[in-house]
């Protein structure tokens, strides 16, 4: 189990004392169930003057240089750069996985970074949906298991609706029962994203989503992630340095030395 996932399940088992926050049901899934058209042109998330540095003094590295852009209801964002253009780490401040130097993000008028540590790991897990280039998924678990393991851990019921559609959009009834181990690395990914949606996060993050796999599964991978957008009219934030999978998204943000230097529509 790497470092990552054993600080996700600690999450959820400290925070299920917590209530559920306004516009959830006891599943966690939102209440206000709109189509995609519906959604669009409603401003999701807002960010303002980010800035974020590490070290000090004559080590000091700017990450982030003043970032501002904001993104609607349902859009597919595709966020790129080049290795170290600080589009990882608009990601982990997107997400509240990290804290910025100055800025604020706001998601669903939510002003992320004014909340306490312990409401901060709430809203990670159930307004955020995360997808990692390594799918950090609890190998000791089954892919339903996986999949509900936000909810489980919080104490609620699993919304079954909810959770045969998603085995059935993402391809993954017959290995339902399947540990991660029995799974390819394209169907592994499938099971993270499973997870990032059963929820119904306010925004799924996805970090380099296929840079772990080959051409055809990141094809696969890609059409499934613009499917759950269509489908659910998920809002989805996709960091990647291929453009070729970014040209799939509405948009297309390119970063560079910590600076937006494109902020281009594609379509929508």
């Amino acid at each position: 189990m790497t470092e990552v996932t054993k600080r996700t399940v600690s999450e959820y088992k400290n925070e299920a004392k917590y209530g559920i926050p306004q516009g959830t049901s006891e599943s966690g899934i939102c209440r206000n169930h709109c189509c995609r058209e519906e959604q669009i042109n409603m401003e999701i998330l807002r960010v303002e003057h980010l800035t974020k540095t590490y070290g000090k003094g004559q080590t000091e590295v700017m990450a982030l240089n003043d970032v501002s852009f904001s993104v609607e209801k349902g859009e597919f964002l595709a966020i790129i750069g080049p290795s170290g253009s600080g589009k990882s780490t608009l990601l982990h401040l997107l997400g509240g996985v990290d804290r910025p130097t100055s800025g604020k993000v706001f998601l669903d008028g939510l002003d992320v970074y004014s909340q306490d540590e312990d409401r901060l790991a709430i809203f990670r897990r159930r307004q955020v949906g995360l997808i990692y280039q390594f799918y950090n998924l609890i190998p000791v678990l089954d892919v339903v298991e996986n999949i509900t393991l936000p909810v489980l851990m919080d104490g609620r019921k699993v919304d079954k609706e909810r959770l045969e559609d998603l085995l059935t959009t993402l391809g993954l009834q017959e290995r339902r029962g399947n540990l991660p181990n029995q799974l390819s690395g394209g169907q592994q990914q499938r099971v993270s994203i499973g997870r990032a949606l059963m929820n119904a996060p306010g925004v799924v993050l996805a970090d380099e989503p296929t840079g772990n796999l080959d051409s055809k599964n990141s094809q696969e991978i890609v059409s499934l992630l613009k499917l759950s957008n269509q489908k659910y009219g998920q809002t989805m934030i996709v960091i990647t340095h291929d453009e070729s999978i970014a040209l799939q998204a509405d948009r297309i943000i390119a970063v560079e030395d910590g600076r937006i230097v494109r902020d281009e529509r594609i379509r929508g």
